[in-house]
């Protein structure tokens, strides 16, 4: 049996940790990588992830080239979160015959902000026979994926609350930064006006995947604006510190409403210092559902994992744009990658 041939698009923070589990399973071969910073190009990849040994494998920004020459199976996509600006990158990816795992938040559900864009992916897909799904931890899985499976055992339900919590101060730094940790109110506020902070995305298009998958027929989804969450101690990082009154992070809630009732409700927290780090699940209904993980799972790690663990499925999945409730019940793939996808 062949090994299943990877491209990476982006090789940013998220890509990187891709990369690296990549290198570590079976049955996987990274064929290809492509970015677009200047610092990374040209050199190998496995200098770009410090894994101290080289992959023989050079970062490229021409990504037409790279698939001619490396005729990958599936490439994975990790560049932004908004559906707009990878739109290029996923035709490209397309018209290659490639097909795709994104980590594009917007992706998750783009029928649900882009429709327009996602109908036209959606055709150009089945044209070249590819598939192409967005997905991760959230979107993609604790607060819409596993939400949908969850309801599977209810003869009715009224209403469905899903709350992350999450203390900043154990993931990377660019995320402390993404959500404004030790900025002043004032300098929030700002970077919210300039949409340099822009909250989490996302939330929309899981509410959009729990109503799809009940056929509940939403009058409105509300986003409520980004709150700051203001710090009531001193909290120290390796690379971070947060005086008491300054910002430690952000909340945000969505909502989904039907005849002026809310039925689905997201709370979204992430903030330096969070005493407790938890996902829940609250289903009220026949029966209710109370399910809760604590702590939280880490966003990071379980992202890579939700990629990684999707190639097989995506691979033997139909032509087309889809999400995650398009496919059989995830599951982790942890043994050689070439037994979920070839046998």
């Amino acid at each position: 049996m062949r090994k299943v041939r990877i491209v990476l698009f982006g090789i940013g923070a998220l890509g990187s940790l891709i990369a690296k589990l990549l290198l570590e399973k079976e049955g996987v071969e990274i064929v290809g990588a492509v970015d677009v910073a200047k610092d990374k190009v040209g050199k190998d990849l496995g200098e770009i992830l410090g894994v101290g040994k080289m992959v023989k494998v050079k970062v490229s920004d021409n990504v037409e080239a790279v698939l001619s020459k490396a005729k990958p199976d599936i490439a994975i996509h990790a560049t932004s979160s908004f559906l707009k600006d990878v739109y290029p990158q996923l035709t490209t990816l397309i018209k290659h015959g490639v097909k795709v795992i994104s980590t594009c938040e917007e992706l998750s559900n783009p029928y649900y902000a882009e429709p327009k864009i996602a109908n036209e992916l959606d055709a150009l897909a089945k044209k070249h026979n590819v598939t192409v799904l967005g997905t991760g931890i959230n979107p993609g899985f604790l607060m819409d994926t596993l939400v949908i499976t969850l309801t599977a055992v209810c003869q009715k339900i009224e209403k469905i609350e899903a709350v992350r919590v999450m203390n900043a101060a154990t993931r990377r730094l660019p995320f402390q930064k993404k959500i404004g940790a030790g900025l002043t109110v004032e300098e929030f506020q700002k970077k919210i006006v300039s949409k340099q902070i822009t909250g989490h995305v996302g939330l929309e298009q899981s509410i959009a995947l729990i109503a799809d998958a009940l056929a509940w027929k939403l009058d409105k989804i509300i986003a409520e604006p980004v709150e700051p969450v203001i710090a009531k101690k001193p909290v120290e990082t390796q690379h971070i510190k947060v005086k008491a009154g300054q910002v430690a992070g952000l909340r945000q809630n969505a909502k989904g409403i039907i005849k002026n009732k809310e039925v689905i409700v997201l709370d979204f927290q992430a903030y330096m210092g969070a005493e407790e780090e938890y996902d829940a699940i609250t289903i009220h209904g026949i029966p209710n559902i109370k399910q809760k993980i604590q702590p939280c799972v880490h966003g990071d790690i379980g992202t890579v994992a939700m990629v990684v663990n999707a190639i097989p499925k995506v691979i033997k999945a139909q032509a087309g744009l889809l999400t995650m409730k398009d496919l059989p019940v995830p599951s982790a793939a942890v043994e050689d990658m070439r037994k979920y996808v070839w046998l």
